[in-house]
């Protein structure tokens, strides 16, 4: 089965839906936050402040390189990897990509209490949301499905994918 590869802004429920996907298919969630996490052994928002973005994208990019080439695992992927063509490129060779979005007064909801993301710490959070949102849409746009999670529950989004995806899995 070819991978599930959840791509999204920020708080729109990558890592939620994708461990619930993982649960009810039996197969391996990986994270590619956390992928980058463990080669740093510090935080993002750590990351960012001593390496700087530039250095995050480079090892991001390494970590897609690796797990893109594991086959029926769910791929939840950080905010921006979508940004380098050469990530959606690889991640699309052996996964099937499903964009999960969420309007940015949602996202704004989510991420309330969410001190740890660099890319919204100075300045006002939702108009961060908008304006990167707006910035980063032709690149999510750039994905096989579309899944609104301003309107499912996750568990109905996790059950569409793998409805969607197991549809496309037969017919292949």
């Amino acid at each position: 089965m070819k991978n599930i590869v959840l791509t999204g802004f920020m708080g729109s429920g990558k890592t939620t839906i994708g461990k619930l996907i993982a649960e009810k298919l039996d197969i391996e969630l990986i994270d590619t936050d956390s992928e980058v996490i463990k080669e740093f052994g510090m935080t993002i928002d750590k990351i960012f402040e001593v390496h700087g973005e530039k250095r995050f994208r480079e090892v991001e990019t390494r970590v897609i390189e690796r797990v893109s080439k594991l086959e029926n695992v769910v791929i939840s992927t950080g905010g921006g990897v979508v940004l380098n063509p050469e990530n959606v490129k690889l991640l699309r060779e052996n996964g099937v990509i499903y964009f999960l979005y969420a309007s940015a007064e949602n996202i704004l909801k989510r991420l309330k209490d969410d001190d740890t993301r660099p890319l919204l710490k100075n300045g006002d959070k939702l108009s961060n949301i908008i304006r990167l949102l707006n910035m980063r849409m032709p690149f999510y746009k750039n994905c096989d499905f579309e899944i609104n999670t301003d309107i499912l529950t996750p568990e109905l989004a996790a059950e569409k994918i793998i409805s969607i995806h197991l549809a496309k899995e037969s017919k292949r």
